[in-house]
């Protein structure tokens, strides 16, 4: 796959392959890479997943750390660089738990995802996609699923490719509505 101008969105369940498909991506890439990470290390096993990641991609990788990514730090990444968003699952868990409300999330789709598409060089951005599985038992994780949907609905919605990764093979999602004969 040959990345050009536009967003690319890898959706899958976890440990499916996203990250992998996006370090290959960065490094097929000639210009240079910048990782916007979402991640924070809240316990050991975060902050372990977070180091595994760190040790797999390359070191020459610019990497912003923004739990709570934002149209304008987008907008202030170089804009002859790849960006990998990694990853609004991570985003959407720490804008609820920064008391966002769901419009307040809602809005910063919106905001953050025309940002993710104007941008010259290409957008890779990463997301699970957990409505899946079970259905949680909590509203939390009814609202998080809800949520993460959503947000996930309109990257794709603008996105120019749309990749789903599942045991480390990939298809590549189609809209429906524009694509109908």
């Amino acid at each position: 796959m040959k990345l050009g101008r536009g967003c690319t969105l890898l959706l899958g369940g976890a440990r499916s392959g996203k990250s992998d498909l996006a370090v290959k991506l960065g490094q097929a890439w000639s210009g240079d890479v910048i990782l916007a990470a979402t991640a924070e290390a809240g316990d050991d096993d975060m902050a372990a997943r977070i180091a595994r990641h760190q040790a797999e991609r390359p070191s020459d990788w610019g990497l912003i750390e923004a739990p709570l990514l934002s149209a304008q730090e987008v907008v202030a990444v170089d804009p002859g660089a790849l960006l990998i968003i990694d990853c609004i699952t991570l985003l959407v868990s720490n804008l609820l738990h920064a008391d966002k409300t769901e419009a307040q999330i809602d809005e910063h789709a919106s905001i953050l995802t025309h940002s993710l598409i104007s941008r010259p060089s290409p957008t890779i951005v990463i997301s699970n996609e957990v409505g899946l599985g079970v259905h949680p038992t909590s509203e939390l994780g009814r609202q998080y699923r809800d949520v993460l949907g959503r947000y996930n609905r309109r990257i794709a919605d603008r996105a120019q490719t749309s990749l789903f990764v599942a045991a480390g093979q990939v298809m590549e999602l189609q809209n429906l509505e524009t694509n109908w004969s």
